[in-house]
């Protein structure tokens, strides 16, 4: 009877394991609302379990309102739907001001989210931003947008920490931190400005690297602490100008 029963109970542990590595996906924002998840046997072959084991999960996680199967297409990342909690919605950042009041709230919490990542970080993560930088130089200087990659070296930051409140917190405000730039002016002085501005803002990101990369969470603190002061003050400058008027560019 026992042998029996064994398999089972094992098969119930490793469904859970699987449910609980897939949520974790889900949260920090690697499988994010919308995106497909990897094919059964991919999962299958990923994490060392049986196709049995992984239609388990699934279920789970469909219970759990978490994914969604479409038939003959595949099993889903569910939208989020509106909970309790912090959240900041893209109407809360349509002025200068509004875009100011995140920033005060990002040094408070991101300089400390360095520090701990300069402790904390492994050669991969560091790796993980070093890419996320690469590819904001490249949009950079291709004159393409660099939103993505730009809040993708923030959201490695606070993986970084190891502490998964932070990449919850970077989540709850999303890429919406860093909007677009403006790119309907397409004159050569416009681009030009442009990618000034921007390559200025990818040296504050270098100098938050290095001091990473240095393991000095002292030096990261500063650095992070620098460049996001420095994002709120030509924030400010903008309001004297424009006060009030629809924000065009947060870059942090």
């Amino acid at each position: 009877m026992s042998e029996l029963t064994l398999p089972r109970r094992r098969s119930r542990t490793l469904a859970q394991e699987l449910v609980a590595a897939l949520e974790v996906r889900i949260q920090d924002g690697r499988l994010p609302p919308g995106e497909k998840l990897p094919t059964e046997a991919a999962v299958m072959a990923e994490y060392g379990v049986s196709r049995t084991v992984v239609r388990e999960a699934i279920s789970r996680l469909q219970a759990a309102g978490l994914v969604s199967t479409r038939h003959g297409v595949g099993t889903f990342v569910a939208e989020r739907t509106e909970e309790p909690g912090f959240r900041i919605r893209p109407a809360q950042m349509g002025t200068l001001q509004e875009v100011i009041a995140v920033l005060e709230l990002r040094i408070g919490l991101e300089t400390e989210a360095a520090a701990l990542a300069a402790q904390r970080r492994t050669e991969a993560q560091l790796l993980a931003m070093r890419q996320a930088l690469d590819q904001l130089a490249e949009a950079i200087e291709h004159g393409e947008d660099a939103v993505a990659a730009d809040f993708q070296f923030h959201l490695e930051i606070a993986r970084a920490t190891q502490n998964d409140h932070y990449v919850q917190f970077m989540n709850a405000l999303g890429k919406q931190l860093i909007p677009r730039a403006r790119l309907d002016d397409e004159s050569d002085e416009a681009r030009t400005q442009r990618q000034v501005f921007l390559r200025r803002v990818n040296a504050e990101h270098e100098s938050i690297l290095d001091a990473l990369t240095a393991g000095d969470p002292d030096a990261a603190r500063a650095a992070m602490r620098t460049h996001l002061g420095n994002s709120r003050e030509r924030r400010r400058r903008s309001q004297v100008t424009a006060s009030a008027t629809p924000a065009t560019d947060a870059r942090g």
